[in-house]
């Protein structure tokens, strides 16, 4: 088969693991080709990694024939023009979570994650997406979802054993939490779309989605979400500036805590958490009960190796996990992050579909889903009343 040839949109921290991904695809010749990104951090991002075509504008790498497929490391607000665009240009679009939001129209009382109603934002955003759909769909392209959490090992293997037992998934809950981020767009619905619901409790919510569909497809079933339940908070707004030392949480216009209820249309329960103010390490875990068992997936933190340490100084350069404030004490320590959270898996599984032209485990049908999903749930918290779908 021909090299594959990517071109990366963006150089951050998305990106980087994104690169370690695509070192470690085997069976298939690929090349990161070209990066662009607006900031001169590009320059040393293409140096470290290899990557020997650097453009500032976006438009310029679409015009290079020989990419093959855009990786689409951006902040949310452009994901969803951008992917369109990709595709028109005639190529394969990686793009991660989420795929589309509201941030915002000309006229908007501001800050919008405050004054707009979240109804409203749920039919834009429906709008919104169920163009997105056509547009995409028209180009005969690939939309490939970055949710690496479908792709990590104690997912995948959930999702084995599911298959393999056809057992009636009752209830799940799944939880992605910690400290809060250190970006300040973090705070910012007009950046991010939403709150600690959309940046991280898309991976948990995701997750869930796709385990019902792994059930329903075992077991010859149809599954939907048949309705919605959902309540969201601002506990970083109860915090003096001392009581914030550990805690990084401090939104504008946009949630920090946030407990997700769905029901499918099977009479099944799921229960999604989110949250910007849980310290120790971020916590990435699903819980399956079925009738005819429990699966538990501990991604982070799990115990491969668990350490008790004593000098801080000595561990300065090394890595023990995200968002933990120190490396002494006992410590769960995350052993190839990129393989642990399934970027590498999700990688592999993107370029397989590139080269034979299969669809991928996680695609534009599972973004649609977890959009919709999200901004129903903000639509409930705020009307206080379950949104059915």
């Amino acid at each position: 088969m021909k090299k594959i040839r990517v071109g990366l949109v963006g150089s951050g921290a998305m990106a980087r693991m994104h690169m370690y991904a695509y070192r470690r695809v085997y069976g298939l010749d690929i090349e990161v080709s070209a990066v662009v990104s607006r900031g001169d951090h590009v320059l040393d991002f293409a140096k470290q990694h290899r990557v020997p075509a650097v453009y500032r504008d976006y438009r310029d790498l679409l015009a290079n024939r020989d990419i093959d497929v855009v990786d689409i490391c951006t902040p949310p607000a452009l994901h969803v023009s951008m992917a369109i665009d990709a595709m028109r240009a005639g190529k394969h679009v990686i793009c991660e979570k989420p795929l589309g939001g509201y941030f915002g129209r000309a006229g908007d009382a501001v800050p919008i994650g405050r004054k707009v109603s979240k109804g409203l934002m749920y039919e834009q955003v429906m709008t919104q997406i169920q163009q997105a759909r056509l547009a995409m769909e028209t180009t005969g392209q690939l939309f490939l979802y970055a949710e690496d959490w479908v792709y990590a090992p104690a997912v995948s293997k959930m999702a084995e054993m599911l298959q393999a037992t056809k057992d009636k998934v009752l209830f799940m809950k799944a939880e992605a939490s910690h400290s809060g981020s250190h970006a300040d767009h973090a705070a910012r619905w007009d950046m991010t779309g939403g709150g600690v619901l959309i940046r991280q409790g898309c991976h948990p919510l995701s997750a869930v989605l796709h385990l019902k569909q792994v059930e329903a497809k075992s077991r010859g079933e149809t599954i939907s979400i048949a309705n919605i339940v959902c309540d969201v908070g601002n506990l970083g707004d109860g915090l003096t500036d001392a009581e914030h030392k550990y805690v990084l949480s401090h939104p504008v216009d946009v949630e920090d805590w946030a407990m997700l209820n769905l029901t499918f249309s099977d009479g099944s329960k799921a229960t999604v958490f989110a949250g910007d103010m849980v310290l120790g390490g971020v916590r990435n875990l699903v819980e399956t009960y079925t009738n005819g068992g429990i699966l538990l997936a501990n991604i982070t933190p799990n115990n491969q190796l668990v350490t008790y340490m004593t000098d801080e100084q000595k561990l300065a350069d090394v890595y023990i996990t995200e968002k933990v404030d120190r490396k002494t004490g006992w410590q769960y320590v995350c052993l190839q992050e990129e393989w642990t959270r399934g970027y590498v898996q999700e990688i592999q599984d993107f370029m397989e579909c590139i080269a034979t032209g299969r669809q991928p485990l996680s695609g534009l049908g599972l973004a649609l889903d977890t959009t919709q999903a999200i901004y129903a749930a903000y639509w409930s918290a705020e009307a206080g009343r379950r949104i059915k779908l």
